[in-house]
């Protein structure tokens, strides 16, 4: 995976992130940076977290299955995206629910579920190359800042433009990640010719 590819996968990875910071900046009424800092800080960590557990598992397993390891991959990718795009499209009223963005317990939550699929995207780096802790640390910093950056982001934006809920970001997310997918698909066929 290039360089470039892991940061545009660390962007798809922190849309659920930004998009609930964006909802965080529309309900905190006025800049509050004690809060957005800790908030972000808390999805980069779990985006940085969530990763490196997956990627220990799969590692353990990774040998038995390396003749397939990367249809895994493509289709946890797959997966990934088609749940965001989707989680995009369902349930308005869920979507219209007020959270309280200052409780570090509901934040904490919300990080480590909007990280889950970062699990999934460790388990694929594992399949796709990453063999050593060495090989792993770049694509989890990458992931934990883009996700630091994105909901300090989501949250000026939400504080700085009440419409800006009209962005998809789960949407763009989710396309980002079936790309990705189906570039890794195209790789391998290639490679086989």
């Amino acid at each position: 995976m290039t360089a470039l590819e892991l940061w545009i996968l660390a962007a798809g990875l922190a849309m659920d992130g930004f998009a609930l910071s964006v909802s965080g900046g529309i309900f905190l009424k006025r800049l509050q940076w004690r809060i957005v800092l800790k908030n972000a800080f808390l999805f980069g960590f779990f985006q940085m977290l969530m990763p490196a557990i997956g990627w220990a598992v799969s590692s353990w397993f990774n040998r038995v299955i390396d003749d397939f390891d990367h249809w895994i991959a493509i289709i946890l990718l797959a997966i990934i995206g088609s749940r965001m795009i989707y989680d995009n499209f369902k349930a308005p009223s869920r979507k219209n629910r007020t959270i309280d963005f200052s409780n570090t317990r509901v934040v904490l939550a919300l990080a480590a579920a909007t990280s889950i699929d970062a699990l999934a995207i460790g388990m694929s780096l594992s399949f796709l190359g990453a063999s050593t802790i060495a090989s792993l640390v770049w694509p989890v910093v990458i992931f934990g800042l883009v996700s630091f950056l994105f909901s300090v982001a989501g949250y000026l934006g939400g504080l700085s433009f009440g419409g800006f809920r009209k962005f998809q970001p789960e949407l763009l997310g989710g396309i980002i990640l079936i790309g990705i997918g189906m570039k890794i698909c195209i790789q391998h066929l290639l490679a086989n010719l």
